[in-house]
């Protein structure tokens, strides 16, 4: 490979989704630039380098500050996390990954999804979104690969041990929860749930509270608040440390998951494992049919319900697992652990 590469994310959470094609053919982070998110890329990016001609302190990735209303001034490839207009020399190919499919509309102007040259596509969902949204995007444009991300979860390279051991997890015999709501943008369930689903999941299960990047610096004074009030087995995956709480790791350990409108209900489908959406009241969503549509085959909790007795018969039941297998291949293409693969293959035939 010969190009320059380059991954654009509007927030650093979400370089998550660019990161297995990254830790394939390397390249450059472009972030937004502001003071506060130079000052905080070494938490968020440290350890993540991969570049094995590139050495930098707490060994992050490389990366660039840009003000994204001006030109980038940037050759080669540039992959982006984000639906944003981006600027940039008619040289430089454009890639839009994204960082999710779910039922949420874009945020911003969906428009400036037609502005990029090519679409990495995970699946037919993504396909359903762009034209629910009236999103004019040729077909030679929209590029099969499936979901990057699932490719470790796949081949069984996720260390469980590793991720427990990293949690502090005293308790290895109780069975893993993982609370992951969504945040404003989606009416997520977090300031309204979190004190109570600890106060009732924690004393049974291993309860894993994955808050949306937006809500993450709340994670402190809840973390505090729950050893002052004596809960344990409670513990915290912070989206913005990309090395340590990646999604996949949740993933990887949990036994169900607990969440509300976030588009990770769809990518909890690769480990056929139960899941519960907590009610709320968001309505802005895409039309979906019901083969896309997770709130087809899920318990919907609501405050009159005890959610242990739920929990623990939809471990036991697994009564949604045919479904789930269905939804899976419905929603994303091949889920053979090959989706990198497939991605460098295309970025090689237009080099």
């Amino acid at each position: 490979m010969k190009n320059s590469y380059y991954y654009f994310a509007n927030q650093f959470y979400q370089f998550s989704n660019a990161l297995p094609l990254y830790n394939r053919i390397y390249g450059t982070f472009i972030a937004r630039k502001r003071f506060s998110k130079i000052s905080k890329y070494i938490i968020y990016l440290k350890n993540l380098n991969k570049s094995p001609n590139y050495n930098s302190l707490f060994n992050v990735p490389p990366i660039i500050f840009r003000k994204i209303e001006n030109e980038l001034k940037i050759k080669g490839i540039l992959f982006s996390q984000s639906n944003r207009e981006l600027h940039i020399d008619k040289k430089c190919i454009s890639v839009f990954i994204g960082h999710g499919t779910g039922d949420k509309r874009y945020g911003g102007n969906a428009h400036y999804l037609e502005s990029y040259d090519y679409h990495f596509v995970v699946g037919p969902k993504q396909i359903q979104k762009l034209k629910d949204d009236k999103i004019n995007i040729p077909e030679e444009k929209l590029i099969k690969i499936g979901n990057m991300r699932f490719d470790d979860y796949v081949n069984n390279k996720i260390d469980k041990e590793k991720i427990i051991t990293n949690y502090g997890i005293k308790n290895k015999n109780l069975k893993f929860v993982l609370y992951a709501p969504t945040w404003r943008f989606g009416a997520g369930t977090f300031k309204t749930h979190v004190k109570k689903f600890i106060k009732e999941i924690s004393p049974k299960y291993n309860l894993i509270v994955r808050p949306h990047f937006h809500n993450a610096h709340h994670i402190p004074k809840i973390k505090l608040w729950a050893k002052i009030n004596g809960y344990k087995n409670v513990y915290f995956s912070n989206p913005g440390n990309l090395y340590k709480n990646d999604t996949m790791f949740d993933f990887a350990i949990s036994d169900l998951m607990i969440s509300d409108t976030s588009s990770i209900l769809y990518e909890y489908l690769i480990t056929n494992k139960p899941m519960i959406v907590v009610k709320n009241e968001f309505d802005n969503y895409h039309n979906m049919p019901d083969e896309m549509n997770i709130m087809t085959a899920v318990d919907v909790y609501n405050e009159k319900m005890n959610i242990c007795e739920l929990i623990d018969e939809n471990i036991k039941s697994q009564k949604y697992s045919d479904k789930y297998k269905k939804m899976l291949h419905s929603c994303f293409y091949f889920n053979d652990g090959k989706s990198v693969d497939r991605a460098v293959k295309f970025i090689e035939s237009i080099e």
